[in-house]
């Protein structure tokens, strides 16, 4: 593929625990161990009033351990401020419907709250980008397919091939596709993002910038507030403990909260969803994904084809079609969209434009599973990008 030419000459907090919650490990012996101490903190607090010194001495204990996980809490890089949220009537609001619905304590979550803190820099990111400046697909792709990215994907399937392998076998979703999602989130792990996921989301869901989508948006980062919380209470983890992007996207896959308790998948068989140390959890995670969102494993061709689109412009109404295949082949050839090799007549198809500034468009036909990798991330560029570097990592293993 023409994008490909430059790569291939660089390849080489339930209810009364939250205060005492303990931190988050990407290992499962440190999980085990961490509910093992919240175990015998809910001991402490429920004896009797005549109980024993030594009961005493656990709580004591319990306690001792709690206020540790709270100090050795990971260091995150962004000064938040205090802002008082627990004083806003949207965030009093909010309080009160997580322990109507969800048997929340009052004083626990409070308590979180007022641990909240207000993050002008995820306000700043999330707004958009200054108009004017042209989209470049090639611009865009480099800083993705690069030799760094292409050699960390060497080694993350080398390392987890078996996984892999299992993965395709049961989903359907190509390892190279999982290896690309994965890279171009967070070079396997490498970058996961250092903020407080709780911090950002209630900036976001309560603080959101202006924008015209800026009620549906706060409640979306709402919504997913609530799912760390309840994430939290679940895995029986200190929710400051959860750290992520600026829009509180958690592990080597970058979910969000509410998708981790979704499609989250136990993939290493250890009773733990551990999107942020288990790459084999991040593996069956991403590969279920993709196919609660459209993947179709009885296509096992590519997913997008190289395409010319005639001068008539009688094709330029299909881009209008959203991130979803929806036309048969000869729709495509009637309207002037020519493909180099032939396209399966039982499949739908859309049209995909990738931009690139002063040069020529390039322009591709793309069935059902590209559209799928877009529900990831509703980007073409994101998705093409996912397809080239799991190319380009499959090319650069040679096996």
């Amino acid at each position: 593929m023409k994008s490909l030419v430059p790569l291939l000459l660089a390849l080489a907090f339930g209810a009364g625990q939250a205060s005492t919650a303990l931190a988050a490990s990407s290992t499962h012996h440190a999980k085990t161990a961490a509910k093992s101490t919240a175990k015998s903190g809910k001991a402490g607090k429920t004896g009797k009033a005549g109980k024993t010194a030594k009961s005493k001495g656990k709580g004591k204990a319990a306690a001792a351990t709690a206020a540790a996980a709270v100090a050795a809490r990971p260091t995150i890089d962004y000064d938040g401020e205090a802002a008082n949220f627990s004083e806003w009537q949207a965030v009093r609001d909010f309080e009160d419907e997580m322990v109507a619905n969800h048997g929340f304590d009052r004083a626990a979550l409070d308590e979180t709250i007022r641990q909240t803190r207000f993050v002008d820099s995820a306000v700043q990111l999330v707004k958009p980008a200054p108009p004017g400046k042209p989209k470049n697909w090639s611009a865009y792709s480099g800083r993705f397919i690069e030799p760094i990215r292409i050699g960390a994907g060497v080694r993350f399937w080398n390392e987890n091939a078996d996984t892999l392998a299992r993965a395709e076998a049961q989903y359907g979703v190509p390892a190279e596709i999982i290896v690309g999602i994965i890279g171009v989130e967070t070079i396997y792990g490498r970058d996961t993002g250092r903020f407080r996921v709780v911090d950002v989301l209630a900036t976001l869901a309560f603080a959101y910038p202006e924008a015209p989508n800026r009620t549906e948006r706060m409640a979306f980062f709402r919504d997913e507030l609530a799912s760390t919380l309840l994430l939290a209470r679940k895995e029986n983890i200190d929710p400051f403990s959860l750290l992520g992007s600026f829009a509180g996207a958690v592990g080597m896959p970058q979910f969000m909260p509410g998708n981790i308790l979704k499609y989250g998948v136990d993939y290493d068989g250890d009773g733990i969803v551990d999107l942020r140390g288990s790459p084999a959890d991040a593996i069956g995670s991403v590969a279920n994904f993709l196919v609660e969102h459209g993947w179709d494993r009885t296509n096992s061709g590519p997913a997008v084809f190289e395409a010319n689109v005639a001068p008539s412009l009688a094709w330029q109404p299909l881009l209008l079609g959203g991130l979803t295949a929806r036309y048969r082949p000869a729709e495509l050839q009637d309207a002037g969209v020519a493909t180099r090799t032939a396209l399966p007549d039982d499949r739908l198809y859309g049209l995909v434009d990738l931009q690139n500034g002063a040069d020529p468009t390039e322009y591709w036909v793309a069935n059902a599973n590209f559209f799928a990798i877009t529900k990831y991330n509703r980007s073409y560029f994101y998705a093409m990008s996912v397809i080239e570097l799991g190319r380009a990592v499959k090319l650069s293993r040679g096996i």
